[in-house]
């Protein structure tokens, strides 16, 4: 059996969107768009190099997917680019249908205890996706960034008691997180 695990970062008031671009997700006018970069790339790079050499696929929900399809295959000189393209990725949408990404494909979310069973995966960012699979996932990684938006879309909707395993502080302030689901 394999394990679901989201990556994602935050604010310390909860907030997910859009940390990466100021376009990037615009949703209910949402003025502070790219606010995780400043504080991202040393954590990130953290995450991304304790994940590398693990098997599985990436799962994400069509927006994100489309971000990053839409960004990565582009960038042919970034040491990520490589790891992406050759990575399976599974798209949780039911209007995407024919994905261009090298080694993408549609799935359900009924699909995704199947796919579990299988091999371990990766959530990134993919909130909507996230906030419909609690029940699913096993561990979560979080970058919590030392400030406050006020507004904005969170990762968290509904009651769900974590126990915290690992913390470690980055350059920057970031805190990542690593938290398993309570077994009360």
């Amino acid at each position: 059996m394999g394990q679901i695990t989201v990556v994602c970062n935050l604010t310390l008031d909860g907030v997910m969107q859009a940390p990466g671009l100021p376009d990037e997700d615009l949703r209910g006018d949402f003025p502070y768009g790219g606010w995780g970069a400043p504080y991202s790339q040393d954590g990130m790079n953290r995450v991304l190099g304790q994940r590398a050499g693990r098997s599985g696929g990436m799962l994400l929900g069509r927006r994100t997917y489309e971000q990053f399809a839409g960004f990565w295959p582009k960038q042919p000189d970034n040491p990520y680019t490589e790891a992406l393209n050759r990575q399976q990725k599974y798209v949780v949408s039911s209007t995407l249908h024919d994905p261009d990404w090298v080694n993408s494909h549609v799935i359900t979310v009924d699909d995704i205890p199947t796919l579990k069973a299988d091999q371990d995966l990766v959530v990134l960012g993919s909130g909507e996706l996230i906030r419909s699979i609690p029940h699913l996932i096993d561990e979560y990684i979080l970058l919590i960034h030392p400030l406050t938006l006020g507004t904005g879309r969170q990762l968290f909707n509904q009651h769900q008691a974590l126990d915290l395993v690992h913390t470690e502080t980055t350059t920057t302030g970031v805190i990542i997180c690593t938290y398993k689901p309570s077994g009360g």
